[in-house]
């Protein structure tokens, strides 16, 4: 009978115990939860980068892209159109060069030019020419049609009128001046008006 006593404190002792375990039971969930919080950002990374990727894509990639695919074409007729002109301009310088008494009509309307003039000196037995070119120019607007309207009469003036001098001409004082003003007559004639009124010679040899 005098055991009974001793009963309480044994209880008491057993709820100590227990309150002393608790804190322990409930540091396991808390240990296991801090992992999964270090994971929430890789997590993160993993889904958004192809959200950001797409994003990146369409909204910058992709303009850059149709703006450049845009400029290409603008490109390539830009350096055709260069191509043409570059190969345009050969045939245009050799225009005005040819056979024996070609006019090239180039210049503004008030000009004409004649080139690649060859003739044989009168009394050198064909063993002495004269080659030249020259402009003619006067006042008239209509200058150049008018002398290709008579192209095949016009050269005919000018071969006529070259051929015409001797060597000892063209050895005077003021050769040039003088076979200025035969032309300018001649043609004047020929047209019935005034429409050359000044010759400028680019070549004039004597071979």
């Amino acid at each position: 009978m005098a055991a009974k006593p001793d009963a309480a404190p044994a209880k008491d002792a057993a709820k100590d115990a227990a309150k002393d375990a608790a804190p322990g039971g409930d540091a396991a969930p808390k240990a296991a939860a801090k992992p999964m919080a270090a994971l929430v950002p890789v997590i993160a990374v993993i889904v958004l980068a192809p959200v950001l990727s797409f994003a990146v894509g369409q909204f910058v990639l992709i303009p850059q892209l149709k703006k450049q695919i845009a400029t290409m074409p603008a490109a390539a007729e830009g350096e055709h159109a260069a191509a043409e002109e570059a190969h345009a301009e050969p045939a245009k310088e050799s225009g005005g060069h040819g056979k024996k008494g070609e006019a090239a009509p180039a210049g503004p309307g008030n000009t004409y030019e004649m080139e690649n003039i060859v003739v044989s000196l009168a009394g050198t037995m064909g063993t002495r020419y004269l080659k030249v070119a020259f402009m003619i120019k006067g006042s008239d607007k209509n200058l150049r049609s008018t002398f290709e309207s008579n192209k095949p009469q016009i050269v005919d003036i000018t071969l006529n009128v070259l051929s015409s001098l001797s060597l000892a001409d063209l050895e005077e004082a003021g050769a040039k001046n003088i076979i200025r003003e035969k032309l300018i007559l001649a043609y004047n004639q020929a047209l019935g008006r005034r429409v050359a009124e000044q010759i400028y010679f680019s070549d004039f040899v004597v071979q």
